[in-house]
């Protein structure tokens, strides 16, 4: 049976990098991965290839766990790299603070000691504002510091930031998680290979994103310290993240990481927020464009922006996409490895438009 095609096509937005579709190749894979059969839960040929795959990008000694999804990445890495009496240190615009329903805390029983942030990135200085109190009993203890490479505001760290924030973590005694939902997008932006930026600089464990850079689900916990991680192979299971056929979660992550994919479909969508930003600004400069002010600089694939009052329902009615502080009129645009030059035209052409009538 065929099924019926029941969405619009050739509706575009811009709300997330969740929004696009499958990239071709990784459909293929799928298709190729498809026929006969292969051992479940890991035993499979995909998942063995994956494991050199990760080797050949990140160094020998690394060992890669395929989970459904991101939540399921970071919730189950981070419990791997803690006692029951941990606590994880992050921003307070982490996704593993605000947008995982709380399954850090729920679930894997983690407490969270949130830093505000003007940027959404940790420094030494702001680690040391909750990295306190070992051996007091009435406090959970801090053993790890999380980061997100691009952050929640898309924003980069550099080389030399992580390799702080790793080293200063490690001389108390912590261990480095990074999420890395878009670490496609940093290594696109920065110009490194992934290693440089993560085992390189002192990450311990990566949970890496595929979902957003073209895959249909899957993503990976990959362990980069192994002494820094425990239990990993009981721990998926007990937390449902454990795939029966997960030869199709490995091989989605083959087709992006075998070749270039995984680049250049992060370099493209990179490349489509600079464009979206560069227009907006030069409609500011020739006043086509008016009320607009940039909140955080664009690094990677999202652009996030302050709209006059009512701009934003009104541009919504054509191009979806999310208020990120409602209160300030802020809003987020994402671009996905799909967006099209002409999708980023229509959208400044409209926001010009919805603008000029404020």
């Amino acid at each position: 049976m065929t099924v019926t095609t029941l969405h619009d096509t050739a509706l575009r937005g811009f709300a997330s990098d969740n929004y696009s579709g499958i990239h071709p190749a990784v459909l293929a894979a799928l298709a190729s991965a498809n026929d006969g059969h292969q051992v479940a839960y890991g035993e499979d040929q995909y998942t063995g290839r994956l494991q050199e795959v990760f080797a050949r990008h990140l160094g020998e000694g690394v060992e890669a766990f395929p989970v459904f999804n991101g939540t399921g990445a970071n919730v189950v890495g981070l419990q791997s790299m803690l006692p029951r009496w941990g606590a994880v240190i992050t921003a307070s615009t982490a996704h593993i603070n605000v947008d995982e329903g709380g399954a850090p805390e729920r679930v894997a029983g983690i407490k969270l000691l949130t830093v505000p942030t003007d940027d959404g990135k940790l420094t030494p200085e702001l680690i040391d504002r909750e990295a306190w109190g070992w051996g007091d009993e009435h406090r959970a203890q801090p053993l790890v510091v999380s980061i997100t490479q691009s952050t929640e505001l898309g924003t980069l760290y550099s080389v030399d930031e992580i390799r702080a924030i790793a080293d200063h973590a490690h001389g108390l005694g912590m261990r480095l998680h990074m999420d890395g939902a878009r670490v496609s997008n940093a290594a696109a932006s920065l110009g490194l290979p992934l290693h440089a930026f993560t085992r390189d600089a002192g990450v311990d464990v990566l949970s890496f994103g595929g979902t957003k850079n073209g895959a249909m689900l899957g993503e990976a916990i990959v362990v980069l310290d192994p002494a820094a991680s425990t239990g990993l192979t009981f721990l998926r299971k007990l937390n449902m993240q454990l795939s029966s056929k997960m030869r199709f979660v490995s091989a989605q992550l083959i087709a992006l990481l075998e070749g270039d994919l995984w680049l250049r479909n992060a370099t493209h969508s990179n490349a489509m927020a600079a464009r979206l930003r560069a227009g907006v600004e030069a409609g500011l400069a020739d006043g086509s464009i008016s009320g607009v002010a940039f909140t955080q600089p664009t690094q990677a694939n999202g652009v996030f922006a302050t709209l006059p009052d009512g701009v934003a329902d009104r541009l919504r009615e054509s191009f979806r996409f999310y208020d990120w502080d409602a209160a300030k009129n802020e809003v987020r645009w994402m671009c996905s490895f799909d967006t099209t030059e002409e999708d980023v035209d229509a959208f400044i052409a409209a926001i010009s438009r919805e603008t000029s009538a404020v």
